[in-house]
């Protein structure tokens, strides 16, 4: 079989291919004379880890940079690449790291895979997505455990299931933000297979899945990609350090090996979407933007399969271009995250009002009107945590609503706080049904967090399995220095390295049927069907809807058509003036009787209602 990988600066290029004894005998015939060069046994060695034969590949005449021959492999055969004498690394294109990301590669025969689930695909168009974390959503933390819970999603109603990353990282444990083999899928979590188990199971049950992607940087760990290329660049300095390489010269290289990636994950197991994490961080200064062309490469791979493909991004620009058409002069991403939605939600519930939350806490009543009337809080005003304007308005008139996803608690909302805790965690079941009803019947597409839809009372805290002692200490140390300077005791941020903390965060599923739990998992489940069977909650112009609200008296009460959704965020019961003489109750928190002739809607304290006007 061919192995190719693109090393520009290495003078001489070996492959060293793994003895195995199911391929040892055959090795010679495998490898004609003059296809890869000489051949003579390596000893163990760098990621060799055994005895193998080495390859001399040839530098390819037609692809500057590209050094490519024959040899023999199968599916699971090991290799490695050494550069110019240098130490055996993996394949930057690995498809399967068996050893973690410090081993040796893995052939993976994709085709060999029997697909059993027909599938024609779902758009990202009425959707409602579920953000799920394979490593806590059981205490297995596998694919294969997580598919067999996937029954109850399609029961609650979700359409698409949201991976966090997959990429390998060193040891079992974390979030995946610091993956680096950007095409393999981490070994703990079951390998290629796994995930196309738990893709096929989706599918059966007819949910789609989309999978988050990491391009902006590399874990600081298991990252051999500098040795190979240009992969990254100086040019330009993000959080994590260098940049990875979009725009300075090699990158040609560096966006078809992204691109490429992408293209294989959608490809090779069947995936509907790719979630890109934190856009805003890739630098790119040339006129072909890499998100545009990440786009056309994706739209033009969704005609050749013949089933829809998305691209959602995370994005902190509050810059529609991103998912403007290209034909708009867009980049042509079919959706983004709109933290904005829930920064003003979050600080209506909980009146929290430090670092980003500042402006929205003001008056987040009125920042939850603008953001669900015109998408962004931010287009083009004052940041006052930024210390400048941001943001630029949404043309209303040509993005439709569902191209911003909407979320009460997210992986990062979660995560990133201190003690990693919930919603749930602070506030009353009446107020968590509230931030359902209007994430759920909002303009945008829904977004949950797993274990948001029972009220979880487990926490989702930062977790690592760092192998490095240094960089697991240095991990440890910055977390709590960064929360002591907003107040906090050392000894109460967990350890990101105790096993204790990813234990802590795994899911209780016994709790979902007891209490309050099932009460608001009920609550879910039926907002849920509620969008699906009314138009009204997944029409697209966001200029239709209409919103009023007494921020004194803590009601915020949404138009959808013929439909208003009505929250009482108050402690006391509330009059709610609905604006129509007749409405029917379609789903209610707590028991509420139809407004009178006086067209007042008499809310409990800390309940919500959805009407239907008539």
């Amino acid at each position: 079989m061919k192995f190719e990988v693109w090393a520009p600066r290495a003078e001489r290029v070996e492959l060293f291919v793994q003895d195995t004894a199911d391929t040892q005998d055959t090795a010679d015939a495998a490898d004609p004379a003059g296809a890869s060069g000489a051949s003579a046994p390596l000893g163990a060695g760098g990621a060799a880890g055994g005895q193998g034969r080495t390859h001399v590949l040839a530098a390819d005449p037609e692809r500057p940079g590209w050094w490519a021959g024959e040899a023999a492999g199968r599916d699971g055969t090991r290799y490695g690449f050494a550069l110019d004498g240098g130490p055996v690394l993996p394949d930057p294109r690995s498809a399967r790291q068996p050893d973690g990301p410090d081993g040796l590669s893995a052939v993976v025969e994709h085709e060999r895979f029997a697909w059993q689930a027909p599938w024609a695909g779902r758009s990202l168009r009425d959707a409602v997505l579920y953000e799920l974390h394979v490593g806590t959503y059981t205490p297995e933390g596998t694919l294969d455990a997580a598919a067999g819970r996937l029954d109850h999603l399609a029961d609650l109603g979700v359409t698409h299931v949201e991976l966090m990353p997959l990429c390998p990282f060193p040891g079992r444990h974390g979030w995946g933000y610091e993956g680096v083999s950007l095409w393999a899928v981490h070994e703990p979590y079951g390998g290629p297979e796994a995930l196309k188990r738990f893709v096929d199971a989706a599918h059966a049950l007819g949910l789609g899945v989309v999978l988050d992607v990491v391009h902006n940087h590399l874990g600081p760990s298991g990252n051999h990609l500098p040795a190979f290329g240009p992969y990254f660049t100086d040019t330009h300095h993000t959080p994590w350090g260098s940049a990875v390489n979009l725009d300075a010269p090699g990158s040609d290289e560096v966006r078809a090996y992204l691109i490429g990636g992408a293209l294989a994950w959608l490809r090779d197991y069947g995936l509907d979407g790719l979630r890109l994490d934190a856009v805003h961080a890739l630098c790119d200064t040339r006129a072909l933007h890499f998100l545009e062309e990440l786009a056309t490469a994706v739209d033009a791979l969704a005609g050749e399969l013949g089933r829809p493909l998305g691209l959602i991004a995370e994005s902190d620009l509050n810059d529609p271009r991103l998912v403007t058409p290209r034909a708009s002069g867009g980049f042509g991403l079919h959706a983004q995250w709109n933290d904005d939605f829930h920064h003003a939600l979050h600080t209506a519930l909980t009146g929290e009002s430090q670092g980003y939350y500042a402006d929205f806490a003001r008056d987040p009543f009125a920042a939850l009107e603008k953001t669900l009337t015109r998408g962004y809080f931010h287009d083009g005003t004052y940041s006052s945590f930024r210390g400048r304007a941001h943001g630029r308005p949404l043309d209303r008139a040509r993005t439709p609503a569902y191209r911003l996803l909407g979320y009460a608690q997210t992986h990062d909302q979660v995560g990133n706080r201190a003690l990693g805790d919930r919603l749930s965690a602070s506030l009353s079941p009446g107020l968590l049904a509230c931030a359902a009803a209007l994430t759920l019947t909002g303009p945008f597409t829904p977004m949950l967090f797993m274990g948001e839809e029972w009220a979880a009372s487990t926490p989702w805290q930062f977790f690592t399995d760092h192998t490095d002692a240094g960089l697991a200490e240095a991990v440890r140390q910055g977390r709590r220095r960064e929360f002591a300077a907003h107040g906090w005791a050392e000894e109460e941020i967990p350890d990101p390295q105790d096993p204790a903390t990813r234990e802590r965060s795994c899911l209780d599923w016994a709790e979902r049927e007891k209490g309050h739990h099932a009460r608001v998992l009920a609550w879910y489940r039926e907002l849920i069907a509620l969008r699906r069977a009314r138009a009204d909650l997944t029409d697209p112009d966001l200029a239709a809807v209409r919103v009023a609200y007494d921020a004194r008296a803590r009601w915020f009460a949404v138009r959808r058509g013929d439909l208003r959704v009505v929250v009482n965020l108050s402690g006391r019961a509330a009059e709610v003036p609905l604006g129509a003489r007749r409405a029917r109750v379609l789903a209610a928190w707590e028991p509420v009787e139809a407004p009178g002739g006086d067209g007042l809607l008499r809310l409990p304290a800390e309940s919500c209602a959805v009407l239907a006007a008539e």
